[in-house]
């Protein structure tokens, strides 16, 4: 039933990252500036996260079958609407609705994972669970570009439109789950309130600051700017540009489970997190300084493989929370995640746009901005109150600490 689930977040993979290999037929047959390419782009993620609050509440109640087969045919809709647009507006609708219908897709694994299995398992089936549901990314690869390159860009939705209908059939036909054995509708209000427990928390600011940086960096690389960059600072061909993609997927397929594996418990977890943050902002730093194709590709594969430690932000939170308040700091947790990853698409395609005012080139300007975000996110998480008094740096409890 889990491998099923999965099936929904993969399409949710494959449709957070199709803007990159889209972007230039979209700029071609639009006209749309760098700017307006990067609000496409964010426009699914914002959808996604503006609606993570209310998918766990939703979860609670009716349980993460129920939840995720109710919206994810909006990912059919929206996908049919953008392969049908005609206009700028056309296609942020569709990006809209298929944000919302993917809205559950991880998080129903997520807390499937957390209610079914033991404890000290969760990093490692949790990162599995990220790795299979990478092969998503592997879609929006060489096979997308293929498919743009041979028919046409809609065609490419028109597909992903009818993979996502065959994971909601999946899905409704093959998981079972028990209803709630108390029942009740689902109060918006007092559940909302429950969320206001979780930020009195000081430790959640902390845990939020690191994640609007952390996964937005690798996907606003690989979801939006990898194929212009390539195509613009190297010449490479569409379908070069998808044979680099497939390599960053399978390394980011490897590295979410290999953090699983590896995690080295709570006590040194979060000093890992801070290490690989940094590391990868370095890495953003490399490719803006323009070494060359060969090192730029080999960087952005590197960072793919370090993407990975987000799988350590999830146990993180796991460890964080007493376990009647996983489902609502889980759903916190990806808001922030996703909520980032449109702030940073909106925001380097704004820079890509005011780099040639500045005289810089724009690729340089992006990178770098991408790097400083992350590099803020690292002092946040370090220098903002950690779980249960212990220190960011140390990971032993502070002599404050009850």
């Amino acid at each position: 039933m889990l491998l099923v689930l999965i099936s929904g977040f993969a399409m949710s993979q494959a449709f957070r990252t199709a803007a990159g290999i889209m972007a230039p037929p979209l700029q071609h047959e639009f006209s749309i500036t760098p700017q307006q390419l990067g609000l496409f782009a964010a426009a699914f993620h914002f959808s996604f996260a503006s609606l993570q609050l209310f998918m766990g509440m939703g979860i609670d109640v009716y349980g993460p079958k129920r939840t995720v087969a109710s919206v994810l045919p909006l990912t059919v809709a929206g996908a049919l609407i953008t392969a049908s647009a005609h206009s700028y507006p056309a296609l942020i609708l569709g990006q809209v609705l298929t944000g919302v219908g993917c809205a559950p897709a991880f998080l129903v694994c997520t807390v499937f994972i957390a209610r079914n299995f033991e404890v000290r398992r969760f990093a490692a089936v949790n990162g599995a669970a990220l790795g299979i549901g990478s092969v998503g990314l592997l879609m929006t690869g060489t096979p997308l570009a293929w498919v743009i390159e041979h028919v046409s860009w809609r065609a490419g939705y028109v597909a992903m439109a009818v993979l996502s209908a065959c994971a909601w059939l999946a899905i409704v036909l093959l998981v079972r789950e028990d209803r709630p054995a108390h029942h009740q509708p689902l109060q918006v209000l007092p559940a909302l309130r429950g969320y206001g427990e979780l930020f009195r928390l000081p430790h959640t600011l902390g845990i939020i600051g690191l994640a609007l940086f952390s996964y937005a960096a690798f996907m606003s690389l690989r979801g939006l700017w990898l194929t212009p960059l390539l195509i613009e600072r190297h010449g490479f061909t569409l379908v070069e540009t998808g044979n680099v993609a497939i390599g960053i997927s399978v390394l980011g397929m490897i590295g979410a489970p290999l953090f699983g594996r590896l995690d080295p418990g709570e006590r040194r977890r979060r000093r890992w997190i801070l290490a690989c943050a940094l590391l990868t902002a370095l890495l953003f730093f490399g490719i803006a300084l323009r070494p060359g194709a060969p090192a730029e590709v080999a960087l952005a594969l590197v960072i793919s493989m370090l993407s990975g430690f987000g799988t350590l932000q999830y146990a993180d939170v796991r460890s964080a929370y007493p376990s009647r308040m996983t489902g609502r700091a889980m759903a916190v947790f990806t808001m922030a995640m996703f909520l980032g990853v449109a702030i940073m698409q909106w925001l380097t395609g704004g820079v890509a746009s005011a780099a040639a005012a500045l005289h810089l080139e724009r690729y340089a300007a992006v990178m770098a901005a991408i790097g400083a975000f992350l590099v803020g996110g690292a002092l946040l998480f370090r220098w903002l109150p950690a779980p249960g008094g212990a220190s960011a740096e140390t990971g032993e409890p502070s002599q404050s600490a009850p």
